[in-house]
């Protein structure tokens, strides 16, 4: 967006709020200026950006006292602030050279031109920078190694054995499975302690359920 200059004193809150202002000194009756305007306009519309690239247009008949202070004689000509102070001047009706200028200026104002920021390599979610989503090989989710484990493969084997046989002979499948020693949801009973020659021994005894039914996962525990 271009702004047109009305005032000294809107030209100098422009000049203290923005980092680099790109101003187009011109005429009405210059011919040269008209020329040149659109590629002004495209420059505007590609990098202007509140606060740090500002493009300006400044009649120089209605606006005299700022072309006076700038030194301003021939139209059109064109100058670039960079904090205030002039950092280069282009006279005449030269796009290739506006252009070069204007680029200069952008980085001066620490901008890239729209669409760099598109560039980098894209992220997924959970992701590293380069975006794969891979794992490190024998690594399970959450970052934990993955281990097989017999104990646990042949527990889960007699636990569903055990509810589908028990499920198969009665007249109630699923209350029977619900209520089976093989239930790894049903409470077990405390463990029982273990006799030696008539002598009862304590602590480390395999809890049993009830009916004396024990599974792996009893003889672990």
């Amino acid at each position: 967006m271009t702004v047109n200059i009305s005032s000294s004193n809107e030209w100098q809150r422009i000049l203290g709020s923005s980092t680099v202002v790109v101003t187009d000194f011109y005429a009405d009756w210059c011919g040269p200026c008209k020329m040149i305007a659109p590629t002004f306009e495209s420059l505007s519309t590609k990098y202007s950006k509140p606060g740090k690239i500002t493009f300006c247009k400044v009649n120089v008949d209605n606006q005299q006292s700022i072309a006076q202070t700038h030194g301003v004689r021939a139209m059109p000509t064109f100058l670039i602030f960079k904090n205030g102070a002039v950092a280069e001047t282009i006279q005449g009706a030269n796009p290739p050279a506006l252009i070069a200028a204007v680029e200069k200026a952008v980085k001066l104002a620490g901008t890239s031109a729209p669409g760099a920021s598109f560039k980098t390599p894209g992220r997924t979610l959970g992701g590293s920078s380069s975006g794969a989503s891979t794992r490190r090989s024998g690594q399970a989710f959450g970052g934990q190694p993955w281990k097989f484990s017999p104990f646990h493969f042949f527990n889960v084997i007699i636990t569903f054995f055990g509810l589908y046989f028990v499920s198969l002979f009665s007249f109630d499948p699923y209350k029977a499975a619900e209520k089976s020693h093989f239930n790894v949801n049903n409470p077990r009973d405390p463990p029982r302690p273990i006799q030696v020659n008539g002598q009862k021994v304590s602590g480390q005894g395999a809890s049993a359920r009830p009916g004396g039914v024990r599974t792996l996962a009893d003889l672990g525990s």
